[in-house]
């Protein structure tokens, strides 16, 4: 995959969401950044690195992003240790969230 490809998938996992769930740390984080609740909007100024880049920006040098749990769908296939063949299922991913104050335009 490459560095575009993989921009591209983060983004769109991101807009193509429906869960919530990670609502109440992005709030919770970034208010404790300094940054006004009326500010924070989750899929529109909250994004990932890569899904930062994808967008044109960059997150500046040095800042601290928000810690959020996502879940990574795993397609159905052999595994790839064992060769066994293995259900679609879903796994828990740590992500990093940035507001968009802590990111620039691309060069």
């Amino acid at each position: 995959m490459t560095k575009q490809e993989a921009q591209a998938e983060a983004l769109a996992r991101v807009e193509q969401s429906d869960s919530y769930a990670n609502f109440p740390a992005i709030f919770d984080g970034f208010m404790e950044r300094g940054i006004a609740e009326t500010d924070i909007e989750p899929r529109v100024n909250v994004f990932t690195y890569r899904a930062w880049q994808a967008k044109g920006r960059q997150v500046m040098r040095g800042e601290h992003g928000v810690k959020v749990e996502t879940w990574i769908t795993i397609p159905a296939g052999p595994d790839p240790q064992t060769g066994e063949w293995r259900e679609a299922s879903k796994r828990p991913k740590t992500a990093t969230v940035f507001h968009v104050t802590q990111t620039k335009e691309a060069d």
